[in-house]
């Protein structure tokens, strides 16, 4: 396989660009956004006019975009990808979705020719750009190992999860429903920090080599001290969406999850106090309200 897409190049589309070229595949994309786009013909990448342009000229296509709507739309829709591609071709779908979502577009993809993989992603931005992407991976035994190489070139890690579309979403959304309450933890850990007369640093030292120590507290906490609340690569939309996700399929399956619950409401709060934010500006309600901030 040679010849590789990528709908969208934001954070992460941008990353599994970078490391496809990187890795020597001949790579087609597109994004709404000029800038975008110019960055990544400044990186080796051949710029498409439309979905219908990357799907003729690709052998499998990474979709990285933000809404179940998008991802039908570039999929199933007229100028998309089922309709587009060549018989043998790949879909991967990597955005995060509802799993409802994936099995439906895994269903109106059945006959025509084009795998689907349902491969959600793990790592964020600093991930994607160095290309150690965890990705959970559901596909049949040849889609997957056609597509080997072209997953490895943007991961550290594949667990093959499942065989059918939706049971990759399923364990993203296992997987967000963690995340999004150990940052809450964090935020307020660092609150009570912060409002205790403890600095940033020392709190950041001891955390990071203590039991609690993990990818998610580090980054976030490293954060916060540094007050980085824009511009990380983590916008908080993202996180949002990702909860609602998770809450959904909960509430659909009777599963009572009081911790992420709990988390959803900081994210709401940081959500709409300081929209363009990132994750980590959730910490900042915290402190409007005890009238102390945590720094290095």
């Amino acid at each position: 396989m040679k010849s590789v897409g990528v709908i969208g190049l934001g954070d992460m589309g941008s990353g599994l660009a970078k490391n496809l070229i990187k890795n020597g595949f001949d790579t087609n994309g597109i994004d709404l956004l000029e800038a975008r786009m110019r960055a990544f013909v400044a990186m080796g990448g051949t710029p498409a006019p439309d979905v219908a342009e990357v799907a003729r000229n690709s052998e499998a296509v990474y979709v990285m975009v933000m809404t179940g709507a998008e991802a039908k739309e570039i999929i199933l829709g007229d100028n998309g990808l089922v309709a587009n591609m060549a018989v043998g071709g790949t879909v991967l779908l990597t955005a995060t979705i509802k799993p409802a979502e994936a099995r439906e577009i895994g269903a109106a993809m059945q006959g025509s020719g084009i795998a689907l993989i349902d491969s959600p992603v793990s790592g964020g931005y600093p991930g994607a750009q160095g290309g150690t992407l965890t990705l959970m991976a559901a596909g049949t035994d040849a889609a997957m190992e056609k597509n080997l190489a072209v997953m490895q070139a943007v991961s550290g890690a594949i667990h093959r999860v499942g065989t059918v579309p939706g049971e990759g979403q399923t364990v993203k959304a296992c997987l967000q429903s963690l995340i999004g309450s150990i940052f809450s933890a964090t935020f307020e850990a660092a609150a009570l920090a912060a409002k205790a007369g403890v600095s940033g640093e020392v709190l950041y030292n001891v955390f990071s080599t203590s039991s609690a120590g993990c990818g998610v507290t580090n980054s976030a906490l490293g954060n916060i001290i540094d007050r980085q609340f824009e511009g990380t690569g983590s916008h908080i939309n993202t996180m949002h969406k990702d909860l609602t996700i998770s809450l959904n399929m909960a509430e659909d399956l009777g599963v009572p999850l009081h911790t992420a619950s709990t988390a959803m409401q900081i994210f709401h709060a940081g959500k709409t106090k300081y929209p363009n934010g990132d994750n980590w500006v959730c910490t900042r309600v915290i402190e409007d309200i005890i009238g102390a901030e945590l720094h290095r």
